[in-house]
């Protein structure tokens, strides 16, 4: 059974899941083995496998690292269906991709080419994927000051501006059906083009009064003015993460070996 995990903010949780358009997803198990890890852990996995996908251009090294991602997935409580749903764009622009460097690619082996930049772009983005699909942005946020220890100032900024981003998809949509109503944007290509330009004016107009208010509301509640700070709830590493950690390393050293093994590994060259 799912289970749904409610919603974070700046100054608690929300109500439920749906109220948050950055909340975590209702296909997502959060219950997880590797769901539930430290975000840190998470952005770890991903940044070795995206070493290991840079140093060679090569199908059985890129191969190797997306099969035993999905693998993995079952323990990262990304299902199917939700992978297709978030991988499905990703998907597209790495077919195109591979589709552009086997016709037009000026390499020895082009369709070779093209069929390993597809398989690095999936396997890279896989990763990703999950971090997103399974980490809510206020742990995110706690795990890199506490962690990583990143500048609370940075930290606490991308934050709210990463809980507006969705405010605005909001906006974008009602400020759409505003200007329907009053039957503006249905004169043709012409118009619908000075009614999507009118869009994003007011668009831009909502951010920064929000952007102001919300920097007042940080500011009376003293962000900012010393440069040490407590934290609500505590980010730490523990023995789950070193797990998830390692699967990421032994991920990105067997991806590796393979491709060493099959000779198809060249640093920095297909």
């Amino acid at each position: 059974m799912t289970t749904v995990r409610q919603a974070g903010g700046l100054g608690g949780r929300a109500a439920s899941a749906g109220a948050d358009p950055l909340a975590v997803a209702l296909d997502v198990d959060v219950t997880a083995f590797a769901a539930r890890a430290n975000p840190v852990a998470k952005l770890g996995v991903g940044l070795a496998v995206a070493v290991a996908m840079v140093l060679s251009l090569d199908v059985a090294t890129a191969g190797t690292a997306l099969a035993l991602e999905l693998v993995a997935l079952p323990w990262c409580g990304v299902g199917p269906a939700a992978l297709w749903r978030r991988l499905r764009l990703v998907l597209l622009a790495a077919g195109a991709a591979g589709l552009g460097t086997g016709l037009f690619g000026a390499v020895a082996q082009p369709w070779a080419a093209g069929a390993a930049i597809t398989l690095r772009i999936l396997a890279v983005a896989v990763p990703g994927v999950v971090l997103f699909a399974t980490t809510d942005p206020t742990d995110l946020a706690d795990a890199l000051a506490q962690v990583l220890h990143l500048p609370h100032r940075f930290v606490l900024s991308a934050l709210a501006a990463t809980r507006l981003a969705g405010v605005l998809a909001q906006e974008w949509e009602m400020i759409g059906l505003a200007r329907r109503a009053r039957g503006l944007g249905d004169e043709g290509p012409a118009g619908r083009f000075r009614a999507w330009w009118g869009r994003v004016f007011a668009l831009l107009v909502i951010a920064v009064r929000r952007a102001t208010v919300l920097a007042t509301a940080m500011e009376a509640r003293g962000f900012g003015v010393t440069p040490r700070r407590t934290w609500a709830r505590p980010s730490r590493l523990s023995a789950r993460d070193a797990v998830v950690l390692g699967y990421g390393l032994f991920v990105a050293g067997a991806a590796t070996a393979v491709g060493v093994r099959t000779g198809s590994w060249h640093l920095f060259t297909g």
